[in-house]
């Protein structure tokens, strides 16, 4: 079966950093993308990033490009979210995702697994 644990979530102030895990068991697609969500109070779940197991390409949503990094680390099967320069919109749920396949990051229906969410707040 397959598990997703999320850590590293928190209060910061805007501009700071934080890095979020994810360690993954049970996983066993020969192919397979993990990625991260998120939720604020009163909205959908939206795409953050994803990473292709495979060849370790990475995607994200517009809002975060050039500021939050998706890495991998294969021989933990641990997924990693750093986000730096935070903003108070950043505030929300972070949940880690897996699939198996590739393709359609962005639709959350794509994922067959979720983690339970860490929170992550922004303080302006």
């Amino acid at each position: 079966q397959v598990r997703l644990v999320e850590s590293g979530g928190g209060l910061v102030q805007a501009g700071a950093s934080l890095r979020l895990t994810c360690a993954a068991s049970g996983v066993t697609f020969s192919t397979y993308t993990m990625g991260w969500f998120r939720q604020a109070p009163g909205k959908e779940r939206d795409f953050v990033g994803a990473i292709s197991w495979t060849d370790g390409s990475t995607y994200y949503t517009d809002s975060v490009k050039g500021r939050f990094t998706i890495s991998r680390d294969n021989a933990k099967n641990t997924v990693y979210l750093q986000m730096n320069s935070l903003k108070p919109e950043d505030t929300a749920v972070y949940y880690c995702v897996v699939r198996p396949g590739y393709g359609s990051y962005a639709r959350p229906r794509e994922y067959m697994y979720w983690g339970q969410g860490t929170q992550v707040t922004v303080s302006s």
